[in-house]
């Protein structure tokens, strides 16, 4: 995966790069037959609207409240035992953790990793334990802003080995993504930017 996501951003800044180096050496006399509708875009706007322009909040928007786990959570004091059920019926691999009674403000999150690892291999009751116990805690969480450019957060998660980020707007919680979201948009962005390209090559613009 970290091998897949290193190449895609790579390869995406190479590509840009030679394509729009080929459109800057044409020759200005050149222009009206290779590119008639060339001087109504520049490449300034190609970058404008091109790689990296896809932010967290646009993930957010595309899986709506309920898809995906964005918006699943459960309280400090739950059991992992429930919440890892909670996990396996809506297929993700992390929940938000909530103090009781306060939705909006989180506590930490745990993984299908802490599960592993804090229960399975320490052979821990996951009936008796608390979620509180094994949960990563919100003063060393990892967070992004709904701001944040798409690639800035699989590059964070790819260097601090994480899958799932929460998206954090001032203090409440605005949903989660995983590298999966990530990885989709981006892969996704860079066939529309190939697109684009193509198309102003040719003269579609």
């Amino acid at each position: 995966m970290q091998r897949a996501i290193q190449a895609i951003g790579s390869h995406g800044s190479v590509l840009k790069s030679a394509v729009l180096q080929h459109i800057s050496v044409v020759k200005p006399a050149m222009l009206p037959a290779v590119f008639p509708r060339f001087m109504s875009v520049s490449s300034a706007q190609i970058e404008e609207s091109g790689f990296e322009s896809s932010t967290v909040a646009d993930i957010l928007k595309s899986k709506g409240k309920s898809a995906d786990g964005s918006w699943l959570w459960c309280t400090t004091d739950d059991s992992v035992y429930d919440a890892v059920k909670s996990m396996t019926q809506h297929n993700v691999g992390a929940l938000v953790v909530v103090k009781p009674g306060e939705d909006k403000s989180i506590a930490g999150i745990v993984t299908e990793r802490d599960y592993l690892r804090k229960i399975i291999v320490q052979g821990r009751s996951s009936k008796s334990t608390k979620v509180g116990d094994i949960m990563t805690e919100e003063n060393k969480l990892i967070t992004v802003k709904p701001d944040t450019r798409v690639l800035q957060a699989m590059q964070l998660m790819t260097d601090k080995r994480i899958r799932h980020i929460p998206v954090i707007s001032g203090a409440q919680m605005m949903g989660m993504v995983s590298i999966g979201d990530v990885v989709r948009a981006v892969v996704s962005e860079h066939k529309e930017e190939l697109n684009r390209l193509n198309a102003f090559i040719q003269g579609g613009y």
